[in-house]
């Protein structure tokens, strides 16, 4: 195999990828420093804002998973240099994006009691409440910002969009500081603080990419002449079937995290907040892979419009081998800091907290070695979902992730998850192999569907 044919892309994938990572872990990292500033206050706030955010993050990962509909419709028109029909796709995604926002919003208004009948800790609960009604308005600009986004991704345009989220990570550690420990005579409002800090950011972040954009001599006739008369339903329709079934892509991995969080706050508060740290780690490392996975659409997308299938399935590869040499790395510092990494987050000196710290610290160390091993399998099957969206192939990718994260994943963690079993390891082993039954079905499917594709051609 001659590997320098992969390698030669690097360069030009990581330029591509780099700042759509810097983005998305800007996005992680929201939740990062809400995590580790609210886990100064105690393991019960920490669990209540890990709580409060396993809601946001289903519906987040439908508004996300909704919005990567836009991205290679619109690469897919840079490949055929037609500006109208990138045109049509932008401002029909943004139009679908705000109405996606608004739906989320009130649906998380609507499901939020479901809390109570969950069987988590009750103290738990009720710190959540009042947490989980601010940030699930932030959803309204963070859905309208995703659509800005991956306009902007279709057009190989990724660093705007990381600009706009460095500026709202600075916006919310400095309005996280000042509320939630209530610092130069603001009160102090625990974890309202920190949703109030979200909620501005994302506002920020809109405003900011909008007026980035439309500033941009590149972007300006996508910006001509947008009116609601021009909306057709044919379009509508179009984007609804890409970026429905890619919702459920999202959707149905992000759940799965989001039942690890529930399951593990049926076993207690200590092994929710240490699942918690271990997830919010394990986060960061897969936002590497998410950047990835957007070069890979976009590059995917122009190769699919100039019909070059040979080029598209070098490319490809180069972005697969890319991810595994990276994760490679990353399971190897889960590994060597397994013990010294949730320590980031909680204080073990705390004499007030100490017994429960120690614990926690103890169960998340155990769950970093579990995620080192699937740091792997995760960032292959993020960056062939990638390549498939690319190829605008959606609808058996969502079959695939069904069977490998519910009817693999999910029985595996409920069964190893229990307190009699393996407790929060077992919970974690139930997400590696749905992880990987994910990696190898969706690999399949790209390299079957790459060669039909040549051969057609020929």
């Amino acid at each position: 195999m001659n590997f320098h044919q992969y390698t030669s892309e690097f360069r030009y994938n990581w330029k591509l990828a780099y700042p759509v990572i810097l983005g998305m872990i800007g996005h992680t990292l929201v939740a990062f420093i809400d995590n580790i500033m609210v886990g100064q206050l105690g393991t019960a706030e920490l669990a209540a804002v890990s709580l409060g955010n396993s809601f946001i993050f289903i519906a987040m990962s439908l508004g996300i998973g909704f919005s990567t509909a836009i991205t290679p419709l619109v690469a897919e028109a840079d490949g055929e240099q037609n500006i109208e029909k990138g045109k049509q796709a932008f401002n029909h995604g943004v139009f679908l994006c705000t109405i996606l926002g608004i739906s989320l919003f009130m649906l998380i208004l609507t499901i939020k009691p479901l809390m109570y009948h969950m069987d988590q800790p009750e103290e738990v609960v009720e710190l959540a409440m009042p947490y989980l009604n601010l940030v699930a308005v932030s959803l309204i600009p963070l859905v309208m910002f995703q659509g800005f986004k991956q306009f902007a991704d279709g057009l190989s345009q990724t660093k705007y969009a990381m600009w706009a989220t460095i500026l709202a990570n600075v916006i919310n550690v400095v309005l996280n500081y000042v509320l939630i420990f209530g610092k130069f005579g603001f009160p102090k409002l625990g974890i309202i603080g920190a949703a109030i800090g979200t909620l501005a950011s994302r506002l920020v972040m809109l405003m900011f990419i909008w007026f980035l954009l439309k500033q941009k001599v590149k972007f300006q006739p996508y910006f001509e002449r947008f009116s609601f008369k021009r909306i057709k339903k044919v379009i509508l329709r179009k984007i609804i079937a890409l970026g429905f079934p890619s919702a459920l892509q999202m959707l149905f991995e992000v759940a799965i995290f989001t039942a690890a969080i529930w399951l593990s706050g049926v076993l207690g508060k200590n092994p929710q907040a240490a699942n918690q740290i271990a997830l919010n780690l394990s986060s960061m490392t897969f936002m590497v892979a998410m950047g990835l996975s957007v070069a890979a659409m976009v590059r995917v997308g122009n190769q699919k419009g100039s019909r070059n299938f040979k080029e598209l399935r070098r490319i490809a590869f180069s972005i697969f081998l890319l991810v595994v040499i990276l994760d490679i790395f990353f399971a190897l510092i889960f590994t060597i800091f397994n013990q010294d990494l949730p320590l980031l987050y909680l204080d073990e000196h705390d004499l007030v907290n100490k017994a429960d710290n120690i614990t926690v610290i103890g169960i998340a160390a155990k769950l970093l070695l579990v995620a080192a091993v699937f740091q792997i399998s995760d960032g292959i099957q993020v960056v062939v979902l990638g390549a498939l969206r690319g190829l605008q192939d959606v609808k058996i990718p969502t079959l695939i992730t069904f069977i490998a994260y519910w009817m693999i994943g999910f029985p595996i963690s409920y069964f190893l998850g229990k307190e009699d079993v393996y407790g929060s390891v077992g919970i974690w082993v139930g997400l590696l192999a749905g992880l990987t039954a994910s990696a190898i079905m969706l690999y399949l499917r790209f390299d079957y569907l790459t060669k039909k594709l040549i051969v057609q051609k020929h």
